[in-house]
């Protein structure tokens, strides 16, 4: 610990960033706080949470199976774009257990369109557990949270703290934000050092007696006030104690490493029909897009025709011939990690039967059975030309 002394900022609530040489990665260790102005930025963010604080459907109960789904729901997903998948996944499943009896093409039906479908899984998995081994109750501390599948740190504290009033802190990525700009925090704010001392600011600033509340004012605040790109520091509640408006640093900070262009993969697709059927494959679990079912393809290599990559994808995963007919359509879409551009071609079988060599399985569906089926969100788009 490095001891406090004249050449540190006098207000307490500085995050001091002390660097040991040049090529030494900054770190930072917090000053000691004082009490009373703890207490104030305390006060400020509870009252102005209370005056100001969306209607959210999940903030209009205290049932921790409600809250849980919202904060799986709401990780890296915006707000607007989460409510109507809320509440149409309560009515599908309004309680723990009937999520847990729920097959799991069901649930993934119900996540269509949300993205990140390894969180409905871990959803039904973890639902699974807690009616199997805690006969339906639902955990009330950070460590049976954190033993759960798909429950970090931040989830595990985000719904023992808004469910059960525990006071457990929550770092996400408008928290990062916010404590970015309030302590001029001018190192990579994705930083392991940097990330474990915003976890220790919120351990400190946190509010015993309404952690939840705390939780969501300081989420709240980065959501609509210190959002990223111009900043409304004229509403902020906080202003006072903000190093980086004080410093008119607020439009540069957080500061983040660039992100690298993330590649594009140009990708084929069969619609391959035969007595007015389509032939669907169900990908494999535990890779990516697990669980929902598709129209057979892949990636074109170096070098091919997307003729040449659709007639090998195809003897690679179904182990038939096909007679490419016509391009159908080409859609783009957006990973996480990477683009794509996937061509749909129109194909005929030329013989043999079909087997599942790389999907687990295989359905000959109509295209009025479409919507039985979760599929992934690339493939929707090809609905309108089939």
């Amino acid at each position: 610990m490095i001891e406090p002394n004249e050449s540190y900022p006098e207000n307490p609530f500085i995050l001091a960033i002390l660097i040991q040489t040049k090529s030494e990665t900054a770190y930072m260790n917090w000053m000691s706080l004082a009490d009373q102005n703890k207490k104030e930025l305390r006060r400020i963010l509870l009252d102005w949470f209370r005056r100001t604080a969306r209607d959210l459907p999940w903030r209009r109960t205290r049932d921790p199976y409600c809250i849980w789904l919202s904060e799986i729901m709401l990780q890296q997903t915006r707000v607007e774009a989460v409510i109507a998948f809320y509440q149409r996944f309560l009515e599908t499943f309004p309680t723990l257990e009937s999520l847990a009896a729920a097959p799991e093409d069901h649930v993934l039906k119900q996540w269509e369109g949300l993205g990140y479908y390894s969180r409905a899984r871990n959803l039904r998995r973890t639902a699974k557990i807690l009616v199997e081994e805690y006969g339906g109750n639902i955990p009330r501390t950070l460590e049976e949270w954190r033993r759960l599948p798909g429950v970090g740190r931040y989830t595990a504290g985000a719904v023992v703290s808004i469910a059960f009033g525990v006071p457990a802190p929550v770092v996400d990525g408008n928290v990062k934000r916010v404590f970015a700009r309030l302590f001029c925090v001018e190192d990579c704010v994705n930083d392991a050092k940097t990330v474990d001392a915003f976890w220790e600011a919120a351990e400190r600033l946190l509010s015993r007696r309404a952690p939840g509340n705390f939780n969501q004012s300081l989420m709240e605040l980065g959501a609509r006030i210190c959002i990223p790109k111009k900043p409304r520091c004229g509403e902020c509640p906080v202003q006072t104690y903000c190093e980086a408006y004080k410093n008119n640093m607020a439009e540069s900070l957080p500061i983040k490493r660039l992100k690298k262009t993330p590649p594009h993969a140009e990708v084929v697709a069969a619609a391959i029909r035969k007595n007015g059927r389509y032939l669907l494959g169900k990908r494999p679990h535990g890779g990516m897009l697990g669980g929902l079912w598709e129209f057979p393809g892949g990636k074109v290599e170096k070098g091919e025709t997307h003729e040449e990559a659709l007639r090998r994808e195809i003897m690679e995963e179904l182990g038939i011939e096909v007679e490419i007919t016509e391009l159908l359509t080409s859609v783009d879409h957006v990973y996480s990690h990477l683009t794509v551009t996937i061509h749909l071609y129109s194909c005929r079988q030329l013989g043999g039967k079909p087997k599942p060599l790389y999907h687990s399985e295989l359905k000959w569906v109509s295209r009025a059975r479409f919507e039985e089926f979760a599929f992934p969100a690339a493939n929707i788009k090809f609905f309108p030309f089939l």
